[in-house]
């Protein structure tokens, strides 16, 4: 039986402040703050309110990992979530494109074995004699 004691702990364990974490990799990595701002296309203030910022956007915490080369998937949990329905969304994707590469090779497939049948269709009805002086020339 949970006790309120263990509600609020877990509560408070899923709550990430995103920000304070992307300014600690910031800070750890080295990256020149100015430099992020400027390859973001924003401001060093903007970059500053992201780190008081609780709830960074995920869009905003991978631009930042890009240009800082650190995967943030390990610091913020929800990050691994978001990771794993990209990768199903992405193995999904193959799927469906896998799917329509063999529905268009079947495609292709039974023009061919139309054509083929086409043809041994005119080879039964074409005389023998006719066939053997084709092949003499």
């Amino acid at each position: 039986m949970y006790t309120i004691i263990h509600i609020i702990e877990k509560t408070f364990v899923k709550m990430q402040h995103k920000g304070e974490i992307i300014e600690k990799v910031i800070r750890a990595s080295g990256f020149p703050i100015t430099k992020l701002a400027k390859k973001l296309g924003k401001s060093r203030k903007w970059v500053y309110l992201q780190f008081e910022n609780s709830n960074v956007s995920i869009d905003h915490i991978l631009e930042i990992g890009a240009i800082i080369h650190h995967d943030f998937s390990n610091d913020i949990k929800e990050l691994k979530k978001y990771r794993i329905l990209q990768e199903i969304q992405s193995a999904k994707q193959s799927e469906t494109s896998y799917k329509s590469k063999l529905a268009e090779i079947e495609v292709w497939k039974n023009k061919y074995l139309e054509l083929l049948e086409k043809y041994n269709h005119l080879l039964e009805i074409t005389p023998t004699d006719k066939r053997k002086s084709s092949k003499i020339r």
